[in-house]
């Protein structure tokens, strides 16, 4: 078994992520790791047990930080709703998370297990620039680590340069990307090329029929109407299931690119930009792993294999 930590701002394509991996028989999730994001840390946390819950599991999830490391929290709730998951008036409150602080969680199973914790990162990377300012040395003792933020190529999602995790706390991004982790960028652009729903996909999944299939796509209710008024993608994207499905399988991603890349901190302008050093003008060594293709029939399999009645082989 592949062992996962999760670290998550739990919105509605969170949420789809999570599922994803707590459905996978090859792999444990020891711990979900709660950051500010999405939603206020708090909330994000409860949807992340109400996740665990309708998967059928018992991972821990963990609280962290309530706000970036140097700014102000500004939450993304006007794409993802109120309470993150489509203010549908899901029970998303009463549960318990367990003992112990995020960031404690992430340095002390990281150090328990060196060179075999997965990490995959959803949101802003407060919890895990934190960890790392505490202990380096945990950046060498990742196997892997795989981060939904960014983008290789095109525009951002919050702004015209800018994604919205790593807009949301660069500075904690920066921290992240300059820290020497086995790290690998799946950015928005992958998401909007290769992760988008068109009316058939979503009426395909909810044709499954499970409640886990119908969860998935009644979610994203609020994010549906904002992808419609806001943006030209035919339908809404999953940023956070496309990044998790290339943690669970490499074989999705089908262009992968190793280059440097630096986090814009200064600029208000292009506060949050990832530059992607494609020509390599810096002359820096490459920082990190690039995903900029995907196979999106593969991940769409993929998905539909989480919500089936019954788990079935890839």
């Amino acid at each position: 078994m592949r062992k996962f930590i999760i670290d998550t701002d739990t919105g509605s394509d969170d949420a789809v992520a999570l599922v994803m991996a707590l459905r996978d028989e090859t792999v444990d999730v020891l711990a979900l790791t709660i950051v500010a994001g999405n939603v206020p840390m708090k909330q994000g946390a409860q949807n992340a047990l109400y996740t665990v819950e309708l998967c059928g599991r018992t991972t821990p999830v963990y609280e962290g930080l309530a706000a970036p490391i140097m700014r102000p929290l500004q939450t993304a709730q006007f794409v993802h709703g109120e309470d993150g998951m489509g203010d549908l008036g899901l029970p998303l409150f009463g549960r318990v998370p367990a003992d112990g602080h995020a960031v404690d969680i992430l340095i002390d199973t990281i150090n328990r297990f060196p060179g075999e914790i997965t990490l995959v990162t959803l949101g802003p990377l407060s919890n895990v620039a934190l960890a790392l300012l505490r202990d380096p040395s945990i950046a060498g003792k990742l196997h892997a680590c795989y981060v939904m933020g960014g983008v290789g190529q095109g525009p951002g999602n919050i702004t015209p340069v800018g994604e919205y995790n790593i807009w949301a706390d660069p500075e904690a991004a920066d921290i992240v990307f300059s820290a020497g982790l086995p790290l690998t960028m799946i950015g928005w652009d992958v998401s909007w090329k290769y992760a988008t729903f068109a009316p058939d996909d979503v009426q395909r999944l909810r044709e499954i029929g499970t409640p886990l299939a119908h969860f998935c796509v009644d979610i994203q209710a609020v994010l549906d109407v904002w992808a419609k008024e806001n943006t030209d993608i035919p339908g809404f994207d999953l940023p956070d299931p496309i990044a998790m499905a290339v943690a669970l399988d490499e074989r999705i991603a089908t262009t992968i690119r190793e280059r440097y890349v630096k986090v814009e901190t200064h600029s208000e302008l292009c506060r949050g930009q990832t530059m992607v050093d494609h020509l390599r003008s810096t002359q820096q060594p490459p920082n990190t792993r690039i995903v900029l293709d995907a196979d999106r029939d593969r991940f769409m399999a993929m998905l539909h294999r989480a919500v089936a009645p019954s788990l079935s082989p890839a």
